[in-house]
């Protein structure tokens, strides 16, 4: 693996770069629903033969796919491959057709980025046994059993265990300055779906805020969508006027942070810093960097060796980061989350340790969960070991399957 080595080395010393200046020496023409961009200069220098297509739900003005296309292109450009990107597929038979045009137009790899594309991936993934196919925060991988269709996901729920305790670290602040009481100590958090991978991802960044504050409370609201705006502005205001006095978010406008500073709440958010747009009240932002996982396939295709059925990136792999912390954090933050990441990186320290939360007033010792995802969603696999929930574990499946409501947690609506 020493080509492997010497991409992401390239990779990771290459500085972020926006997605409109990524694509800026490309060629860009628009389709009826999706906008199509391909590397040229990466093209003219190409080190192998490989080519990737990537789908992407949304476009750069969403922060979740703003993430992936900016890993995408700088990975990509490191590698000196060639790559298509697809923005706007909508989690249908789009999604199927745009595969099938990446896979048709030469691409070796082909990544889709929404959990709704899968279905529609595999079905490519079958038509096309040639092409590797892979999909982030996809489930079925490990059931299907096909050789070119794979699932990567990142432990992502320390990311935002870490961004709790900035949270937690500004409650008390705010608690030491007599702006609130401990009792009024209440986080909000906009989320999209009532999906695992939002529950998991709500829960361990209240773990985290409970871990340095333990008066903490949450309360969690729904959109029903992965970007709509103006819902999550709305539920964003609608936690502020419930007494929320820090927000954070799964959902992947701007509607909760400009909600927030607005109303000059703290925020945390996700993705991608807001610290331009919300100087006031942004603290800090964890997201999951695809640039290791992107230089890992494409090294896998040039050199022809196996791509994992299960991909899970860690803090150590580069793949989970926070941003700076931005003016709203309060002192010593950077310290308590320098401090936690060292336990998480020792094995000393577990976001879902069962010692640290309850479920309807007690602590949980087994727990079966649905890792393998069957059209009834039956619980299959025993997930607590050695004390903890086993979150996104190498072993099972890489994509989250936490779906524990705990005690302290509220939720304002489950419609979604």
């Amino acid at each position: 693996m020493k080509k492997f080595k010497k991409v992401l080395s390239a990779v990771l010393a290459a500085t972020m770069v926006m997605a409109l200046s990524a694509c800026g020496s490309a060629t860009e023409t628009e389709t009826a629903s999706a906008s199509e961009v391909t590397g040229t200069e990466a093209a003219q220098t190409a080190s192998s033969d490989v080519k990737v297509g990537f789908i992407f739900l949304h476009d750069e003005n969403s922060t979740y796919d703003l993430n992936f296309i900016n890993g995408a292109t700088q990975a990509c450009e490191a590698a000196g491959v060639e790559y298509m990107l697809k923005t706007n597929i909508p989690e249908g038979q789009e999604c199927y057709e745009a595969a099938c045009e990446l896979a048709d137009a030469g691409c070796d790899i082909v990544f889709a980025d929404s959990f709704g594309h899968e279905d529609y991936m595999i079905e490519a993934a079958k038509e096309y046994p040639e092409v590797q196919f892979c999909h982030a925060t996809g489930t079925k991988a490990h059931t299907e059993g096909l050789s070119n269709y794979h699932n990567a996901f990142a432990t992502i729920y320390e990311g935002r265990y870490l961004a709790g305790i900035a949270a937690g670290m500004k409650l008390n602040e705010m608690i030491a300055n007599g702006e609130i009481t401990e009792d009024q100590a209440k986080i909000g958090y906009v989320g999209a779906y009532t999906y695992a991978e939002v529950i998991s991802g709500y829960t361990s960044f209240f773990l985290g805020a409970r871990s340095v504050c333990p008066s903490t409370t949450m309360e969690v609201t729904f959109t029903g969508s992965w970007y709509d705006e103006t819902a999550e502005k709305e539920g964003a205001n609608k936690l502020i006027e419930d007494g929320c006095v820090l927000l954070s978010q799964h959902a992947d406008s701007m509607g909760a942070p400009t909600a927030c500073e607005k109303a000059g709440v703290p925020d945390v958010s996700y993705n991608g810093s807001t610290a331009s747009a919300c100087p006031n009240t942004f603290i800090v932002s964890s997201r999951i960097d695809w640039t290791p996982y992107f230089a890992y396939i494409i090294d896998a295709v040039a050199n022809g060796t196996e791509i994992a059925t299960d991909w899970v990136g860690t803090l150590e792999t580069g793949s989970v980061v926070l941003t700076d912390l931005g003016n709203a954090a309060a002192e010593g933050t950077a310290e308590a989350i320098a401090e936690a990441e060292k336990a998480m990186n020792a094995g000393t320290l577990h976001v879902f340790d069962t010692t640290t939360f309850t479920v309807n007033g007690e602590t949980l010792t087994s727990y079966m969960a649905d890792v393998d995802t069957d059209a009834e969603y039956t619980a299959d696999t025993e997930v607590i070991t050695d004390g903890y929930f086993a979150e996104s574990g190498s072993e099972f499946r890489a994509a989250p399957y936490f779906d524990l409501q705990i005690d302290g947690i509220s939720l304002l609506d489950t419609a979604y």
